[in-house]
C-alpha cells in the first residue's frame, strides 16, 4: 500500500468529541448555493456518524464533499484533510423532549370576537359597552329597590336580589375582556385567565339555573299551597337552598377546570369565539378528552336538566291548580304572580339550548355566537326590565327609590321640616 494512502486513512480516525473530519473527493456533487455535499446515491448531504457514537451525541459527524481545488505541485496525490465544527443531530429521547414542551407551551390563547373585520370593531364596542352598563344599571337598581323595601323581604325577591347579583357578575367575566380586547386591538388571553373566566362563566350560568329552580319550587306553594308558605318557604330554608346552590355550582366549576388544566394543547391557541368556552378549548387539545367529554355529559346534563325538570313539575301543578279556578280575574291574578318568572326561563332555557344542544350543522354562519351573545348578554340585560314592567311592588319601591335620590331632596325636607 503506498505510503500516503495509509497515513490518509490514520487521518481519518479520530477520537469521540473531537470536531467532525471532512474526506473531500468522495460525493456526486454540491448542494445548491451552499456549498455542502450531496450523498452520491439519493442527492441528501453526505454526512455520517461514526461507528461507536451511540445516541450519547459523543460521535464524530464525518461531511463528505468533493475538493475542486487542482493539486498542489508540491503536495503529494491525496485527499486534504480539513477540520469542521458541524454538531452531531440530537438525540430521539432529546427531540421526544422537545416536542412535549412545545405542546405543553400554550401560556394564551387567541380570541378571534365576534367579527374579524376592522370596520365593525368601533360598532362592536359601542353597541356591547351599551347594553353592559344598561345590565349592570338594572340589576343594580333592582337590587337597592328590594334591599330598601322592607315589604319586599319575601322568599320570591331574595331570589330575585341573588339572580339580578349572578347576572351582574356573569356578564362581567366575558364583555369587559371583550371591550379590552376590541379597544386595545390586542386579541391575546393567558392561560390563567383563561381558565378563570371557564370557572366563573360555569359558576354564574349554573346558579341562575339553580335560583330559577328554587323561585319556581316558591311560586309553586305560593300558589298551590298558600296556607303553608310561611312554614313551607322560611328564611332557613331560602339561605339553605341559595347556599347549596352556590355550593354546588362551585364544585361542578372546580371539577371541569380541574380536568382542563391537566389537558396538553398541540393544535394551535386561537378560540374562535369572544370567551373561553369549554367545547372550544377541548377542540385544542391533543390529549385524551373523553373523560372530559363524559363529565360534561353527566355533571352539566345533572346540572341542567335537573332544575329544569323542578321547573317543569312546578308549572305542571300550577296551572293545573290554576284551572280549578272557577273566576277568570282569579286565574289572571294567579298567573300574573309567576308570569315574569316563567318568561325569563323560556328565555334562559331558549338561549341555552341553541348554544350548546343543538349541533354546529343547524347554525348558519356566525349562529353559535349570536345564540351565545342571547344566552350571555341579553338575557341578563332583559331581566330587569321583564320582572318590573309587570310587577307593580317592584315598580313602587324603584319610584321610592328614585324619589329619594332626587336633587335636592334634602334640601326640600328641610325647608319643610323649618316651615321656610
Amino acid at each position: 500500500m503506498h505510503p500516503t494512502a495509509r497515513s490518509s486513512r490514520k487521518a481519518h480516525k479520530s477520537e469521540p468529541g473531537t470536531p467532525a473530519t471532512v474526506r473531500p473527493g468522495v460525493g456526486a456533487g454540491k448542494f445548491k448555493g451552499s456549498g455542502l455535499p450531496l450523498h452520491p446515491r439519493d442527492g441528501r448531504h453526505g454526512y455520517e456518524r461514526s461507528p461507536g457514537s451511540g445516541n450519547s451525541g459523543n460521535g464524530v459527524l464525518v461531511v463528505l464533499v468533493r475538493d475542486s481545488r487542482p493539486p498542489s505541485s508540491t503536495s503529494r496525490a491525496g485527499p486534504h484533510v480539513t477540520q469542521a465544527s458541524f454538531p452531531p443531530p440530537p438525540a430521539p429521547a432529546l427531540q421526544g423532549v422537545i416536542s412535549r414542551i412545545n405542546w405543553t407551551s400554550a401560556s394564551e390563547f387567541l380570541l378571534l370576537g365576534l367579527s374579524e373585520k376592522p370596520v365593525h370593531q368601533p360598532l362592536l364596542f359601542g353597541l356591547f359597552l351599551s347594553m353592559y352598563l344598561v345590565t349592570v344599571t338594572g340589576n343594580a337598581l333592582i337590587v337597592l329597590a328590594i334591599t330598601s323595601d322592607a315589604r319586599l323581604h319575601t322568599p320570591m325577591y331574595f331570589f330575585f336580589t341573588n339572580l339580578s347579583l349572578t347576572d351582574i357578575a356573569s356578564i362581567s367575566i366575558t364583555v369587559p375582556k371583550m371591550l379590552e380586547n376590541i379597544w386595545t386591538e390586542n386579541q391575546t388571553i393567558s392561560y390563567i385567565e383563561c381558565l378563570t373566566q371557564l370557572y366563573f362563566s360555569i359558576v354564574f350560568v349554573t346558579v341562575d339555573n339553580f335560583l330559577l329552580a328554587t323561585m319556581a319550587y316558591d311560586r309553586y306553594v305560593a300558589i298551590c299551597r298558600p296556607l303553608h308558605y310561611t312554614t313551607a318557604v322560611s328564611p332557613g330554608l331560602c339561605a339553605l337552598l341559595a347556599a347549596m346552590s352556590w355550593g354546588l355550582t362551585n364544585l361542578v366549576a372546580l371539577v371541569h377546570v380541574l380536568l382542563l388544566a391537566q389537558l396538553q394543547f398541540c393544535r394551535g391557541n386561537t378560540v374562535p369565539h369572544f370567551f373561553c368556552d369549554m367545547p372550544l378549548l377541548l377542540q385544542l387539545a391533543c390529549s385524551d378528552t373523553h373523560l372530559n367529554q363524559l363529565l360534561i355529559l353527566v355533571l352539566g346534563g345533572s346540572a341542567i336538566l335537573l332544575p329544569f325538570g323542578l321547573i317543569l313539575a312546578s308549572y305542571v301543578h300550577i296551572i293545573m291548580a290554576i284551572f280549578k279556578i272557577p273566576a277568570a280575574n282569579g286565574r289572571w291574578k294567579a298567573f300574573s304572580t309567576c308570569g315574569s318568572h316563567l318568561t325569563v326561563v323560556i328565555l334562559f332555557y331558549g338561549t341555552i339550548v341553541g348554544v350548546y344542544f343543538l349541533p354546529s350543522s343547524t347554525h348558519f354562519a356566525g349562529g353559535d355566537k349570536v345564540a351565545a351573545v342571547m344566552f350571555i348578554v341579553v338575557t341578563p340585560m332583559l331581566n330587569p326590565f321583564i320582572y318590573s314592567l309587570r310587577n307593580q311592588d317592584i315598580k313602587r319601591a324603584l319610584g321610592k327609590l328614585s324619589f329619594r335620590r332626587r336633587p335636592f331632596s334634602l334640601v326640600r325636607k328641610c325647608c319643610e321640616l323649618s316651615n321656610c
